[in-house]
């Protein structure tokens, strides 16, 4: 078995990742998170699959007794498999705590078992439905692919029982649903597909990869039974080679993607890796939000039409973030081409960060862009019957995002940098550690020391230096423009636009590069073609998407209220960024809709206009219940029959 602490060890590609072991996020932003991760998540997570009775189950299993002792939905078994996964990945990275509860959760799993390697706790045992009865809605296959994860991150991570679990849930997958197989379907949520590549990464088994790419060439020919939201919602529609965009239930359609990728990888298929390239690009061009949030519709959890983006329906789950974001870094290993990361940046500041709560105990289900009305605040002690995204909930009845962010945050230094032949690529930017090694065998380290996002510099300085010329490249991120500057170690510093800044020399112990990135905030508009939000603007800091909330309002005002001009450039003003802004009151007529008298030109906010206090998008709702919106109308003269309310009437605070 191959070794290498990593989600993702491709056995082919551009670029090779380094392993958790050689990772060390020291601090920062994401060293916070990891941290309150360790400390409070993974209990967390574990003490509410207790309580729901999630874990329970696989006694019951092992037991002869599930029929009508079973609680949870039939893809609850999934949500202890990523717990584990988490916990896998907690304990391969340095410094970290994994709580040593899990053993008897592995030991319950491994017991429910059955001889020929099926594990499920929804079909198949007395008084339940056959296996495979129900493969559009089952979600059995797509079980076996996160207990197939998480054996995989076990035997990544020192080993254990649960590696010979999956491998005989993995053969048990081959042999019923194998060309010769009694089966001859899949699986109405991909899932299967990435795990199993995974795992013939792990093996060298080549019936694992064989498995994965003969469920791919099955979908998108109408085999599963056709659902109310059409066979796009299970990406049944069109075979994954000629698809053109992602479509359909978001996270399916996504961990989709990443099984092809992977597939395509390890057997040379250029034409399918180039089909997911194509379908990310349109994907990302017409159907993500500013966020780096997919999927628009509430109803089926599902991608919209083109432009389609309306912020207050956004339902950008949190587990379709953690999915792009594997999409993204399986795309980037896989091409090198930095769009990939700075994607998987943006979506990991906007939608990943701002699922937990500070304290790691609560939870966004869904991030939407628009909260109009204030909350009531969750039961901390009872289960959320469905997602909501007005205060982050403790669990919910499909908490299925809970346990994706921790193995995702668990595992997030193995995301962070890659070698190649050449040298060490720096693609997300963290207070760490790092050693790599090169195909040569040199070894490399660096110590990148950042407050990133906060600010804009990040010092890369080399402790281990082997001898020779090589490389240490540095992601230079779309948002930054032209305005970034890289300072090598001589002290010479240079522009550098979007894209990748590398430096190769033979460096000493001691070197340091410098990368300067522009953190003064900016006004973004929206393409036209996005009839929801046509009209107004966003601000942006660095990779931070920035939103207005209530309580930073005068009393007595909500978000809806606000009108801002964006001909006043955003500030920062004492570590706060602020823009200036008026409040409207509400003057109601009639009939809502007035001729239209032209256009006319745009007019300064009056001279009592305030400045509006703007918060990053990640950490809203951590306050109480309040309003929110990240898309904020412009001022102008015509404010649709409103009255301009003075700053004395809003409250003095914050005047110009």
């Amino acid at each position: 078995m191959t070794t290498t602490m990593s989600p993702v060890v491709p056995g082919a590609g551009r670029l090779r990742p380094l392993s958790l072991a050689d990772v060390r996020i020291t601090g920062g932003f994401w060293g916070r998170r990891q941290d309150v991760n360790s400390r409070a998540t993974l209990d967390h997570c574990l003490r509410w699959t207790r309580r729901e009775g999630w874990i329970d189950n696989f006694r019951a299993a092992a037991e002869g007794g599930i029929a009508g002792r079973r609680r949870g939905r039939e893809f609850a078994d999934s949500e202890t498999y990523k717990l584990l996964e988490a916990v896998a990945w907690e304990r391969a990275r340095p410094g970290g705590a994994p709580p040593a509860a899990a053993a008897e959760v592995v030991a319950l799993v491994a017991a429910a078992q059955e001889p020929d390697g099926y594990l499920g706790t929804a079909f198949g045992h007395p008084g339940q439905p056959p296996r495979y009865s129900d493969l559009e809605w089952g979600h059995e296959l797509y079980c076996f692919g996160h207990l197939i994860q998480a054996g995989v991150a076990e035997a990544r991570s020192g080993g254990g029982p649960l590696v010979e679990v999956a491998r005989r849930a993995a053969d048990h997958v081959c042999d019923t649903f194998g060309r010769d197989g009694a089966v001859q379907g899949l699986c109405g949520h991909p899932e299967i597909e990435p795990a199993l590549v995974e795992l013939a990464r792990v093996t060298g088994e080549q019936r694992y990869l064989d498995q994965a790419a003969l469920f791919l060439d099955r979908r998108g020919h109408g085999t599963l039974r056709r659902a109310e939201f059409g066979s796009a919602y299970f990406q049944d529609d069109v075979p994954v080679r000629a698809a053109t965009v992602f479509r359909g239930h978001a996270v399916r359609a996504l961990y989709l993607a990443a099984g092809a990728v992977d597939v395509a990888v390890e057997t040379g298929d250029h034409e399918l890796l180039a089909a997911v390239v194509r379908q990310w690009e349109t994907t990302v061009a017409r159907r993500t939000y500013l966020t780096g949030g997919m999927g628009s519709h509430h109803l089926d959890e599902s991608f919209g039409e083109d432009f389609q983006l309306p912020p207050d329906r956004s339902y950008c789950e949190t587990c379709a973030g953690v999915a792009s974001v594997m999409l993204a870094w399986r795309l980037l290993l896989a091409t090198g081409q930095p769009r990939f990361a700075d994607l998987a940046e943006r979506t990991l500041f906007n939608v990943v960060a701002a699922s937990p709560a500070e304290d790691g105990r609560s939870f966004f289900y869904t991030n939407t862009l628009h909260r109009r009305t204030r909350s009531t605040v969750p039961d901390p002690e009872a289960a959320n019957p469905r997602a909501a995204s007005g205060l982050r909930a403790p669990w919910f009845a499909v908490s299925c995002c809970p346990t994706n962010v921790a193995r995702l945050l668990a595992s997030l230094g193995g995301y962070l940098a890659t070698t190649d032949g050449s040298g060490v690529q720096l693609h997300q930017y963290a207070d760490a550690e790092l050693a790599a090694a090169l195909p040569d065998g040199r070894r490399i380290g660096l110590r990148v020391a950042t407050d990133y996002p906060a600010a804009g510099e990040v010092s890369v300085r080399v402790t281990d230096a082997p001898g020779g010329a090589w490389t240490l490249t540095l992601r230079v991120p779309g948002w930054a423009g032209h305005a970034a500057r890289l300072t090598e170690p001589a002290g010479v510093g240079r522009p550098v636009g979007p894209g990748l800044a590398a430096v190769t020399r033979e460096f000493a112990v001691g070197d340091v590069v410098r990368l300067a990135l522009p953190m003064a905030p900016r006004w973004v508009a929206p393409d036209p073609r996005i009839d929801a939000v046509r009209g107004t603007v966003a601000v942006e800091r660095g990779p931070l998407v920035l939103c207005a909330e209530s309580v930073d309002l005068p009393p007595g005002h909500e978000v809806d209220a606000l009108r801002v001009d964006p001909r006043v450039p955003p500030e920062d003003a004492e570590g706060r960024v602020v823009v200036r802004a008026e409040l409207v009151g509400p003057d109601d007529h009639a009939w809502p809709y007035p001729p239209f008298e032209g256009p006319r030109a745009a007019a300064a906010p009056p001279g009592d206009g305030f400045r509006a206090v703007l918060v990053p998008y990640h950490s809203w709702a951590n306050r109480g219940p309040s309003t929110m919106r990240v898309w904020l109308p412009t001022a102008g003269p015509d404010r649709g029959g409103t009255r301009c309310v003075s700053g004395t009437e809003a409250g003095d605070a914050d005047r110009p």
